[in-house]
This record gives structure tokens, sequence and C-alpha cells, in this order.
């Protein structure tokens, strides 16, 4: 029985030309890019090469780009960095501004800098699930030293106005960070015109490896280090690179940024006749996340009457996400969608589907008959 896989913001396969790029780091070049011997300095090769690849996918410097274990350690070593450094600073104080809507790897480091003394403003979204930057420039003191927002939320995939925050940061000398897991590869990623100082980003959201990741630091930026030991990545993140996945990293952002505008036109067409597919055939439907400002793959649909756990069970053809999680045997409905005034019952009916450059019109054609017939007959 095939799959029809439509969870692509969950993980992405890696990508053929990624795969064929990373081998001979598993096998030929496998030394310590520390060592200056000849195996050391293929494999040194390697992840400067890889460096050079991300840093122009995000229109920066290669000497702003760090490598990183995944898109959950960028994010606790910008947050943590940032308050280790500034904390310290007679003339810094303890407030962090992020939303309610974040990630865990953002929500759980701000909840143990909590347990530290830092006070942390949680900003509510409306009903689309966007910040309003004037939300974010009125609980700015003069003890606010970090701004975390989420370029794109990983459920309704709502974009955020970074570029408008990061400006508002800036006036006022903030620093200010972004989570851009769920858009790079997706939508532009340049950091100068995302006005931000650091931004996340991890390597199987956009058909690199698991377990690698990155974190621009804006040059002249200062963080201590999450890990501590020797000098690996200029001294901010210790640790032997993990060079196979770097490397792969390195050509999924090539082929990322060389096909952006073919994979957003093609995922865009998909979502769409999804979306019609199923809208025409099933009645109670609520779109969740921006009409328009939303991620091109993206789409969260909460079906009325409808218990979406049952429904996926029932539906083992099909691979996608569910609007809550469990516990215990008790299901939650998506914090997220809570956030954004959904009902609670509504939220429990929800789907996302998040639909990646593989997909087919054949997979969306028997993705809505499956669907559809499955929830007219509950």
């Amino acid at each position: 029985m095939k799959i029809i896989y439509l969870d692509y913001n969950a993980t992405t396969s890696i990508d053929s030309r990624v795969l064929e790029e990373m081998l001979p780091y598993l096998k030929k070049h496998f030394g310590n890019p520390s060592s200056s011997h000849i195996y050391g300095k293929a494999a040194k090769e390697g992840v400067e090469k890889a460096r050079k690849r991300v840093a122009g996918l995000l229109g920066c410097n290669v000497s702003e780009i760090v490598f990183t274990s995944g898109g959950s350690e960028a994010n606790n070593m910008a947050l943590k960095g940032v308050v280790e450094t500034l904390s310290t600073k007679s003339t810094k104080g303890n407030h962090i501004i992020t939303s309610q809507i974040e990630h865990p790897a953002i929500l759980n480091p701000c909840r143990y800098l909590e347990r530290k003394g830092f006070r942390i403003t949680y900003l509510p979204v409306d009903q689309y699930g966007m910040v309003d930057p004037d939300d974010v420039k009125k609980v700015i003191t003069s003890k606010t030293i970090l701004i975390t927002i989420m370029h794109a939320n990983n459920e309704v995939g709502t974009i955020q106005p970074v570029a408008e925050i990061g400006k508002i940061a800036r006036k006022y000398g903030i620093l200010f960070h972004s989570d851009a897991a769920q858009t790079v590869g997706k939508v532009e990623t340049k950091v100068k015109k995302l006005k931000v100082d650091l931004l996340s980003i991890a390597g199987h959201k956009f058909y690199a490896p698991k377990g690698v990741g990155v974190l621009y630091v804006r040059k002249g930026l200062k963080l201590e280090p999450l890990i501590h030991g020797a000098g690996h990545e200029s001294g901010r993140r210790a640790g032997t690179e993990n060079v196979a996945s770097i490397v792969g990293l390195g050509k999924a952002a090539e082929i990322a940024g060389r096909d952006i505008n073919k994979y957003r036109d093609h995922v865009f067409n998909m979502r769409e006749k999804l979306y019609w597919g199923i809208m025409d055939k099933v009645d109670g439907i609520k779109l969740n996340g921006h009409p328009t400002e939303r991620l091109p793959n993206t789409l969260n649909l909460s079906f009325e009457g409808i218990d979406s756990e049952e429904l996926l069970c029932e539906t083992k053809e099909i691979a996608l996400s569910t609007g809550s999680a469990c516990h215990a045997g008790h299901k939650e409905p998506s914090k997220v969608l809570l956030a954004m005034g959904i009902d609670r019952k509504l939220a429990l009916g929800t789907l996302r589907f998040s639909l990646g450059k593989y997909n087919t019109k054949e997979d969306i054609r028997q993705a809505v008959s499956l669907l559809s017939k499955r929830i007219k007959n509950k």
C-alpha cells in the first residue's frame, strides 16, 4: 500500500542529490576537520563549502554561520547565549519578549529562564495566528534584552511580520531572534531584509539530514557558548563537526536557493488543489491560519463533529498531523489553535496538511477521495 506523505513540516526525506554529496564524507573523507593532515583538510574543505552555501541562502557573511545539531540547539544557543552575555552587564536587564505560539524549542527555554529569574512576556496572536508589531512595541521596557518571534508557525503556516518587528527592535537597541525552521527553502529568508540579529534553521525541514542545523549570528555579536569545550566553530560551539550532515545541509541550501520559485509554485498549486477538493466534498470546514500570509505548502483545517485522531487511525493510507496531543490517554487540543481563539472541540477536529516537492496531483486526488469518504461516513 502506498502511503501518501503530507507531513513535510514535521520532516522531509533527504534529497538524493544531498545524499550523493554526503556519501564521500562518510567513507573517503572521514577525517577530523580540526586535523592538519590531508584527511582533516578534506573534511574542513567540505565544512567550509557548506558554510559558504548556507551563507548564500541567507544572504550573510560566512563568518556569521554556526553549525549546530539542529533547530532546537540553535534556539537554545540564541536565547541562553544572549542572556548569559547581556544579563551580566549592569546596563542590561532580564526581560524577554516572545509569542504564545512559538515552538517548544523556544517556549521551554523561556520557561527555564523564568525559573532563573528572567521575566518573559508571551504576546497574544490574532485569529489568524499573527503577532501585532504594535503589541511588541507596547511591552518593551528598559530591561528588555531580547525579542524572539518565529518566522512562520509550524502548525498553521502564518508568516509573521518579522521585518517590521526587527525594525522596532533596532529602534530600541534590542537583539532580535527568529526561529526560521519552517521558512528556509520555502520562502525568502535573507537576514538583512528580515532585520534579525540571530536566526535558527533546521536541516531536516528542507531535504537535508536530521541532526544538523544553523544559528546565524550577526557579525560583532558575542554569545556565551551553550556547549563549552575546544574552539570549534570559531569558539562558539564546541564539538567535532558532523561533517557529512553539514555537507548535506550545504547542498540542500544550494538547491533551495536555486529552486525556491519552482518549489513555491509547485506546493502552492498542490495545496490549493487539496483545499478546494476537500471543500467541494465536505461541509463544516474552517481554514486556520492567515488567508494570504501563509507558507505555500501548509493547510490547517478544522472539521466540525470530527475527532481528528480517530480519523487518522482509520486513514492509514495518509501520513499527516492532527491539531491535538495525547497525554496519558487524554487528548489536548493544540495550544496554537487555542491561542488563536478556536473552540476547544473544533480544535480537536483539526488536521495539518504540509506538502513537499515530491507530492503529485495523483497524491492530492487520492487524499481528497480517501478523506472525504471517511469524513462523510462519520
